[in-house]
């Protein structure tokens, strides 16, 4: 328990302290592994989703939290994946190819192979969007995402 609360209270790069919410480096973000950025993402959409619910409702967690999983699951983010397809710049279509085609360690319980693959490739891009501050991008392609829902 000891060296999980040294790495909690004190995660360090590059000499100093990380600060919530800091940004990195474009080049940094679209070096880094695809699961590794999809991971990130997985977390930004699922606040993000959670976050939205919150604000524009005022159900019980329970069903907050049913609401929240319909989306927030392989089979919701492909289906968002898909419709925002055509509207990725080239660098996102990049990232979202390597994410989709990477290797996991994990296979989803609830959804095709197909299903997981999209969404992991839909997560890095949120990964990526996140990690370079690029927050408006990431309401623009949720917000096209979700028009046609």
């Amino acid at each position: 328990m000891g060296r999980f609360i040294e790495f909690f209270c004190g995660v360090w790069y590059n000499g100093r302290m990380v600060k919530f919410n800091e940004q990195m480096s474009k080049e940094r973000a679209r070096g880094m592994n695809a699961v590794v950025l999809a991971f990130i993402g997985d977390a930004v959409y699922s606040l993000y989703v959670r976050e939205s619910l919150v604000f524009a409702s005022d159900y019980k967690t329970g069903t907050l939290q049913k609401l929240s999983s319909e989306r927030v699951s392989a089979k919701g983010q492909a289906k968002l994946a898909e419709r925002l397809s055509g509207v990725f710049t080239e660098t996102e279509q990049e990232i979202f190819m390597r994410g989709r085609n990477a290797k996991k360690p994990t296979r989803s319980k609830n959804a095709t192979v197909a299903e997981y693959n999209v969404s992991t490739g839909f997560e890095a891009v949120i990964g990526y969007l996140y990690l370079t501050g690029n927050y408006d991008r990431i309401d623009q392609l949720i917000g096209e995402g979700c028009d046609e829902d």
